[in-house]
């Protein structure tokens, strides 16, 4: 078995927008259907659960019966900390320790199918899998109001998601763990146990909305797939 948490309980303070970012449209479609849809059509994925905010909850139930997403088992309420949201998706389901869990961010709705696939298959051989794309920037360390070093960006990856653990390694990352706010990432808690992550190069197409003006890009995105004859952007 292996079941996707989708995190949206967010409450979208960089977005500025007035409603939760996870519910504006993109081309007439809520961004969090965009994104549920993606893995509604991976095969690699058998159930879903959705967690979001008590008052994102009431607005899904609504939109829900516009959009059906059979794989959706549970939608969970969220924490005050996206970790403290990620534990209560992973309390709501009961699996066997080699089932694979895969956390994504729900603002992250232009992942592809392969890439959710790829993930899943490579945390099934290794225990813990992060999807992750290449930094393109130069990178420099700073030490007080100077740089210091310019770091060797061959060396780095960005971290996207689905970030992907076998069950019983992703408990055991969250036993007696403060969930504070700096934890931004699974990945994060499972290097703490020494576990080794192994990561699956991504495209930086997945992209996260964050502000407004990322949905001028998004909906760029998928009118570009659209004309290409891709209406199912995901399937690639």
């Amino acid at each position: 078995m292996n079941t996707a948490i989708i995190v949206a309980a967010g409450s979208g303070q960089r977005f500025a927008g007035s409603q939760p970012k996870q519910f504006v449209p993109i081309l007439g479609k809520p961004l969090i259907i965009h994104t549920l849809e993606k893995f509604e059509s991976c095969p690699a994925i058998d159930e879903i659960v959705l967690v979001l905010s008590e008052a994102g909850r009431v607005e899904f139930e609504i939109i829900n019966l516009k959009f059906e997403i059979s794989k959706l088992r549970h939608v969970v309420t969220g924490g005050k900390t996206r970790a403290e949201s990620v534990r209560n998706g992973l309390d709501s389901i009961e699996l066997s320790a080699g089932d694979i869990v895969a956390i994504h961010d729900g603002a992250r709705p232009f992942v592809y199918v392969d890439e959710i696939s790829r993930t899943v298959e490579k945390a099934s051989e290794t225990g813990a899998a992060c999807l992750v794309a290449d930094v393109t920037d130069t990178i420099k360390e700073i030490d007080g109001a100077y740089i210091s070093r310019t770091i060797d960006r061959n060396n780095l990856r960005r971290a996207l998601t689905p970030q992907t653990f076998r069950y019983d390694i992703l408990q055991k990352a969250f036993e007696g763990v403060d969930l504070i706010e700096s934890i931004t990432d699974e990945c994060y808690l499972v290097e703490k146990l020494g576990v080794k992550i192994a990561f699956v190069e991504g495209s930086a197409r997945n992209i996260k909305i964050t502000r407004a003006e990322d949905l001028v890009l998004a909906e760029a995105l998928i009118e570009t797939y659209d004309r290409s004859g891709l209406s199912k952007i995901s399937s690639e």
